[in-house]
Order: C-alpha cells, then sequence, then structure tokens
C-alpha cells in the first residue's frame, strides 16, 4: 500500500522573460532553476498497480510527440522538431503497420471520423465506399474540423524582416555555467560519487589524450572535480582548460541550487515500504526474529525470512519458519536492510556459505543498516566487517545486539535514515 508517488510541477514563465535567462530554454541540455522560476504544484502521479498484461498495455505503447491536441503546438526547440518526424517512423518500423494508433493501449477513448483506410493490422472496420476528402457519395462526411475545434498553429509573432533559418541561439555553445550549476549544488556524498563515477568510466577509454582532454573540459566546470579525477586516472600534471566556445561566458543567475541534490531531502525517517531481509538457517533462535518481524510490520516495512534454500527452518527454539525467499534468487540490492539470526548452528551454516557472505557485503557496501543479533557478530568477522568508521567513530548503521529487543529502536531508527554515507570508503574497505 505504500505506492511510488511523484509530484507533478509546472515551471512557468513568459517567452519575454525566457529571452531575458542566460541560457536558452530550447536548448535539451539545460534547466530552469527552481530559485529563478518556482515550480507550481498542479498534480500527482502514484504507481498502484501493474498493467494486466505487460505486453499490450506496455510493450506496445507508441509515444508519438507528433500527436497533440487543441492548446499546445511545437516549439522550435531543435531537439523536438527531429522527433516530430522520427517518431512516426519509429513506431510503424517497431509495431510493424501505419495503424499503431488504433491498438487499444493507443486508441483514443474519444470516437475518432476520418478517411483513413487498410493498412496492416487496421482495427477498425470503415462502413462506406470514400476514402478521400471532398466527396459526394458520402455528403462530404466527414467535415473538416473547424478552426476552433482542430488543430490550429500558435501565430508566432515574426519581425517581416527576421530569415528563418536552421540553427541555434548563440547561447547554445555556452556548456559549462549549469555544469557548474549541478557541481556546487551536491553534497559531499553526492561529489564523491560524482568523482568516482567520471573515474570509472574513463577508466575504460585507451587513448591517454582523450583522457587527458575529458579532464580539460572539467576544469572550466570545477577545478577541484578535474583534480580529483585526474588523480584516479593517473594525470600527474593538469592540462590547460579546454578553450570555450563563448570564450566571455555567460552570468549565472544562480549558483547553487538545493533542489538539485538527492541527499538535500533526506525524507521523514518513516520505514514504510522499506525490504529487509532477515537470514536465517537450521538452529538459528526464532522469537526474537518473529518479535521483530511484527514490529517491522507495525511499522509499515516488509520483512522477507531469506533462507539456504526454500526449506522450512528448523531453529533452535521457537516455531519452524517459512521461508519467502532463497538466497540463491534474492540478490543483496533488493533489500534496504538486513537482520544476521543468532544461534551457534545458524551462525556456522551462514559464516560458511559464500552466497550469505557476499549479499552481507553487497550491504554493507552499498552503506544499508545492518543488525547482528547475538553470536551472528562472528559472521560480521568473517565478513572482515566492524564497527569503527574511517574518522574513528562507530558506525550508526551497524548495530550489535543480544536479541531484537534490545535493538529494534536502533534498528528502526537507522533503518530510516536508508544510508549511512560515513561508512562508505573508496576504495571499500571490503
Amino acid at each position: 500500500g505504500a505506492y511510488p508517488e511523484w509530484e507533478l510541477g509546472l515551471q512557468i514563465f513568459s517567452e519575454a522573460e525566457a529571452e531575458k535567462f542566460s541560457f536558452d530554454v530550447l536548448d535539451a541540455t539545460k534547466l530552469v532553476p527552481e530559485e529563478l522560476v518556482p515550480v507550481v504544484p498542479v498534480g500527482r502521479m502514484v504507481l498502484n498497480r501493474n498493467p494486466d498484461n505487460f505486453f499490450a498495455e506496455t510493450e506496445q505503447v507508441a509515444f508519438c510527440v507528433a500527436h497533440v491536441v487543441p492548446g499546445i503546438d511545437f516549439s522550435n526547440d531543435p531537439l523536438l522538431a527531429g522527433r516530430i518526424h522520427s517518431y512516426v517512423d519509429t513506431q510503424i518500423s517497431r509495431l510493424g503497420g501505419a495503424n499503431f494508433h488504433e491498438l487499444p493501449i493507443n486508441a483514443p477513448l474519444a470516437p475518432v471520423h476520418n478517411n483513413q483506410r487498410d493498412g496492416m493490422h487496421r482495427q477498425t472496420i470503415a462502413r462506406g465506399r470514400v476514402a478521400y476528402e471532398p466527396n459526394s457519395l458520402a455528403g462530404g462526411c466527414p467535415f473538416q474540423a473547424g478552426a476552433a475545434a482542430g488543430f490550429v498553429s500558435f501565430p508566432e509573432q515574426r519581425s517581416t524582416d527576421d530569415h528563418k533559418v536552421r540553427g541555434s541561439a548563440e547561447r547554445f555553445a555556452e556548456h559549462y555555467a549549469q555544469a557548474t550549476l549541478f557541481w556546487c549544488s551536491q553534497t559531499e556524498v553526492e561529489k564523491r560519487h560524482i568523482i568516482a563515477a567520471f573515474r570509472f568510466e574513463l577508466s575504460k577509454v585507451q587513448v591517454k589524450a582523450i583522457r587527458v582532454r575529458m579532464v580539460s573540459g572539467l576544469m572550466n566546470v570545477a577545478p577541484e572535480l578535474a583534480e580529483a579525477v585526474a588523480r584516479g586516472l593517473g594525470i600527474d600534471e593538469m592540462p590547460a582548460p579546454m578553450p570555450k566556445a563563448l570564450p566571455g561566458g555567460v552570468k549565472a543567475e544562480v549558483k547553487q541550487s538545493p533542489s538539485l541534490s538527492l541527499t538535500a531531502r533526506p525524507g521523514d525517517g518513516s520505514i514504510r515500504a522499506r525490504k529487509v531481509a532477515i537470514l536465517v538457517a537450521d538452529g538459528c533462535v526464532a522469537p526474537p526474529l518473529a518479535a521483530l518481524a511484527r514490529r517491522l510490520i507495525a511499522e509499515g516495512a516488509e520483512p522477507k525470512f531469506v533462507g539456504l534454500t526454500l526449506a522450512t527452518v528448523r531453529p533452535a527454539t521457537g516455531d519452524p519458519i517459512a521461508v519467502d525467499a532463497s538466497i540463491e534468487t534474492s540478490p543483496a540490492v533488493l533489500f534496504d536492510g538486513m537482520v544476521l539470526a543468532d544461534g551457534d548452528e545458524a551462525v556456522s551454516r551462514l559464516q560458511a556459505d559464500g552466497r550469505i557472505i557476499e549479499f552481507i557485503k553487497d550491504q554493507y557496501r552499498h552503506c544499508k543498516t545492518i543488525l547482528a543479533l547475538g553470536k551472528a557478530e562472528q559472521v560480521l568477522a568473517a565478513c572482515r566487517i566492524d564497527r569503527a568508521l574511517p574518522d574513528g567513530g562507530l558506525d550508526p548503521g551497524l548495530i550489535l545486539a543480544k536479541s531484537s529487543l534490545d535493538a529494534g529502536d536502533a534498528f528502526v531508527t537507522a533503518l530510516g535514515q536508508h544510508r549511512h554515507f560515513a561508512r562508505e570508503t573508496d576504495p571499500p574497505r571490503v
């Protein structure tokens, strides 16, 4: 019931206001900072069900930017101009014919009356003798919609001296101001991830000159970004900044925008819809696990008992545990946190299984919440994981406790933080 939800908002401004911006709003690589034009909420989108039939409802969807309704017209965006044609051609090729718009998932709810006939995958059975307009045999029907009802282009005001040319405004050549805005708007954690991402991708580039050229481009974004990437690529001598197409640059209206950071708004600490793996094996101590599962469900989370196989787990104490998933089909990425069961036999079985060890390491590397009950601390030791942080403090997302009763509140609180980036090192410690 905790469905993914997005707020839909609009940024509304006039053409005259757009002309004053330091960037061209028709440049698809640019964004309009919220500090410049506030977002006006108009609705929300909630994903509350899956398609009934994936192929019929998803694979056959044919989006086409050429299909517009009265009140919407095409801008001079060069990216859009190319797609007005190419989307139609793409759907004809992808779905096998010109009548893709008649497939149920693409067909309009309101009836359409035109003289379109024949072709592959035709759905409508047209009556009558004519397939052209104007005609006399069908009484001229269907008639064209009037100017007020059909599609009418926006009457763009242009000077009589203007010539329409195929080209872009000079501001399209400014490539760095918004990249700098994005960089300066990130938290330190996100900046580290950006540096690592550049290092990862550029390490695959085999020609050193191209790696150096990329670093020289980053010098125009932020010198500290370029220097960190250069260190990771083994570039000892920093290159000069890449020459700019607009040497004078532009004066950006906004220097920093928190809205561009994903971690600047951490959320309310709720664990609703968080998925928790409880790793169990024969010989575990079951009662604390059952109590923790009930607590998580009450908080809106979704605990799953993950076993070495799907066989029912026989605990040392407590009732048998019905396994929800096998470790073979449950990668760590599917879970927001994990719990390790207590019990001598269970601990021996868990730490002897290489899949369990990799599962725990992945949870740790991804900075997720981990709770080890009783002797399960030995499994963490087998993974070379401890609570010590690089700065000398203790990891708040790694909880050791004798039982879930001792750690329930701490685990729920830590799980609500989602990720614990203080644990993160480059390269990873385990």
